[in-house]
């Protein structure tokens, strides 16, 4: 199979920061599909370290040299932004048993909401299983290393938010 696929998929999540983990399932998705559009969801409920233009910003910077993978922040349900997006299928990443869950729960609710839309799972390189945004900010907050985690950049923008928190 020498061409790729013209599908768009949507791989969703707050990404505050984004990891190595999350680029090792993008670039993975891109392989498989046309095009990747990386979801950043403001989520106001959840307390971010970095604003939703901050996270854009970071991935756009992250994946400037691909064509086929684009970062799009958003607010609201999921199911409304693939349909802005006219994405049918999300790509999502599961780590363990407790991601499956609750993954198995939002797929269902997706369905509901909106029939059409379906989803990948995809399980990380074994030097991901462990990673977690949360954890990098973790570690970052006191003062640990986390260039093995995250791009330079990243780093860079953690560090900063670290010295200023």
């Amino acid at each position: 199979m020498s061409e790729k696929p013209t599908s768009t998929v949507i791989y969703p999540g707050t990404f505050d920061p984004i990891t190595n983990g999350h680029i090792d399932l993008i670039l993975r998705a891109a392989k498989m599909f046309g095009h990747v559009i990386i979801g950043v969801a403001a989520s106001p409920s959840k307390k971010t370290m970095f604003t939703l233009e901050e996270r854009v910003g970071m991935i756009e910077d992250v994946f400037s040299e691909y064509n086929n993978i684009s970062a799009v922040g958003f607010s609201g349900l999921l199911v409304d932004f693939a349909k802005q997006q006219n994405a049918n299928l999300l790509v999502r990443g599961l780590r363990t048993t407790i991601d499956f869950e609750y993954e198995f729960g939002l797929t269902n609710m997706y369905r509901k909401l909106l029939p059409e839309l379906e989803s990948v799972f995809l399980t990380p390189s074994e030097e991901y299983t462990f990673l977690s945004s949360t954890i990098v900010r973790e570690v970052a907050l006191h003062g640990g290393d986390v260039s093995q985690f995250v791009p330079n950049s990243v780093e860079k923008a953690l560090k900063n938010k670290a010295i200023n928190a």
